[in-house]
């Protein structure tokens, strides 16, 4: 058994190099096989009390193991702060072409050239731009779910949605006819997955197209902002999430319906339960709207 090393604080937080810290003499080869360090990739390792998640793994492979190499598709989207893998899932990385071909374990490497105006660097490493990585999503998932990320990535102010737009529009190969697709239907106002979701329903349903965060007047008033409403029909939707419930929220959501009651508003309530039923969710809309 390699004895029990010191960690030094240089490698307390951050992935590195083995063979490099063994030459500095921060650590022995033995000591490095000690299970207060974690291997992440070949003779890449972290300190076994931080978390891996895959944003730690995109850090060691693009900062560490492929210095160079660009985050894109899914692994870029972590990094921008959406979630569209797990943890253990495969890094997405791209060298320039002509690079020696890298197979490793929980990495997905391509060869390819990447317009370096949509290349930017981000927890220090190199990754696609937010406006190129929602077109990559665009191409990749499933059209719900690309729309999602678009959106994610757009109402965060992280992406403009009118480039994003634009790049699909200029995009050409595999899934380019998806993308478009996708970024037609995203709007960059949703303030959650589930509200795209919502959307996503109401413009495959028939019923008038709403206004998405529609800020609420009576009287020269403000009485709220809704997900959705009808303005002429004073009808608003809502997408009744888990947040609700946290301490307090509900008497204050409460005293929001009363306000927009009074200025003769009828409220929709949709949950995550309700969307597994869209027929019910749009019957319930269109006898709101008819009343």
């Amino acid at each position: 058994m390699p004895p029990a090393p010191q960690v030094p604080v240089d490698l307390r937080h951050e992935p590195f190099r083995g063979s490099v810290v063994v030459q500095r003499g921060l650590l022995t080869a033995d000591q490095l096989r000690a299970r207060v360090w974690r291997r992440l990739f070949p003779d890449v390792y972290v300190y076994a009390a931080v978390p891996v998640t895959h944003q730690l793994r995109c850090r060691a492979a693009a900062g560490v193991l492929l210095p160079g190499a660009v985050v894109t598709g899914r692994s870029a989207a972590v990094l921008w702060g959406i979630d569209p893998v797990n943890d253990a899932d495969d890094v997405e990385l791209t060298v320039r072409p002509g690079s020696h071909p890298v197979r490793v374990p929980g990495l997905r490497v391509r060869r390819a050239a990447v317009d370096a105006r949509e290349v930017c660097r981000r927890r220090g490493v190199r990754v696609t731009t937010p406006e190129a990585t929602a077109v990559a999503l665009a191409r990749a998932l499933p059209l719900e779910d690309a729309v999602i990320a678009i959106d994610q990535l757009t109402s965060s102010g992280l992406a403009s949605l009118q480039r994003v737009q634009a790049l699909a529009g200029a995009a050409s190969g595999a899934g380019c006819r998806r993308a478009r697709e996708a970024c037609a239907l995203a709007d960059g106002l949703a303030e959650s997955p589930q509200e795209t979701r919502v959307r996503l329903v109401l413009g495959r349903s028939g019923l008038p197209a709403p206004v998405a965060q529609l800020p609420v007047h009576h009287d020269g008033r403000f009485v709220a902002r809704v997900d959705f409403g009808w303005p002429e029909q004073r009808v608003a939707l809502e997408y009744d999430g888990l947040w609700h419930a946290e301490p307090g929220q509900f008497a204050r959501d409460r005293e929001r319906l009363n306000r927009l009651q009074a200025a003769g508003w009828r409220v929709v309530f949709v949950t995550a339960g309700d969307l597994r039923r869209p027929d019910l969710v749009i019957a319930r809309i269109a006898d709101a709207l008819a009343r």
